[in-house]
């Protein structure tokens, strides 16, 4: 055991191994919970405690990273003028994206989803979560730390950010207007962390729809080589 106090040193790992047939079930359970997640643009108003959003960026930190170096951050916004700020400049990129970046092919993979550059949500939801992923670390003198696999670590974060959601019954989407610039300037972030994923938090609304979506099957997202 090293006693090097910079190091973080090793502890004994072994969980209860459950029987194949709870693996199974479990397995079966969380599969059909996750599959009834959708990404929703309609939410309602109600509240939603902090302390659920709390426990959703808690649990998205247990996610693995490059040399542990956990390089995200996690600004969760309930201000309402912080919503409309963000909303007003997402769309002011959203509108320039559909009307001049957008390709032909993009904008007709995307007519099925019905979007479009008007993004009410993100006043209209009691939370707004932007995802920052940390290009490199400071130490507490200000020094650079190095960071590994970045956008990687970052988004295994944020998959495992989205499935805490759902878990507890709320509902989110995965926006990312681009460029993203204007999130660092209204929410003040230093130089060295870059937006990532903007995600609006809350329940759905009463009268919520969703596009009527086909999940690819095993065989279309998976190769098996015994």
């Amino acid at each position: 055991m090293t006693t090097d106090p910079n190091e973080p040193g090793f502890i004994p790992y072994c969980p209860p191994r459950k029987s194949l047939t709870q693996m199974r079930e479990d397995a079966v359970a969380f599969e059909r919970r996750m599959d009834q997640r959708r990404s929703v643009r309609h939410f309602s108003a109600d509240p939603v405690p902090r302390d659920l959003v709390e426990a959703a960026i808690r649990t998205a930190s247990t996610a693995p990273s490059g040399a542990h170096r956990q390089p995200w951050t996690f600004v969760a916004i309930s201000d309402p003028t912080t919503k409309r700020e963000i909303r007003l400049a997402a769309e002011a990129e959203e509108r320039e994206t559909y009307a001049r970046r957008m390709s032909e092919e993009w904008r007709e993979a995307l007519r099925p989803l019905g979007t479009d550059a008007n993004k009410p949500y993100l006043e209209h939801v009691p939370w707004i979560v932007v995802v920052f992923e940390q290009r490199f670390g400071l130490d507490r003198d200000g020094q650079q730390i190095k960071h590994f696999y970045v956008r990687e670590s970052v988004g295994i974060a944020c998959g495992m950010f989205i499935a805490a959601l759902h878990n507890m019954g709320l509902s989110t989407l995965t926006h990312t207007p681009s460029p993203m610039g204007f999130l660092t300037k209204i929410l003040k972030r230093p130089a060295h962390e870059r937006p990532v994923i903007l995600f609006p938090i809350g329940y759905p609304a009463s009268d919520a729809q969703v596009p009527n979506l086909r999940r690819k099957a095993l065989d279309e997202v998976a190769v098996f080589n015994p």
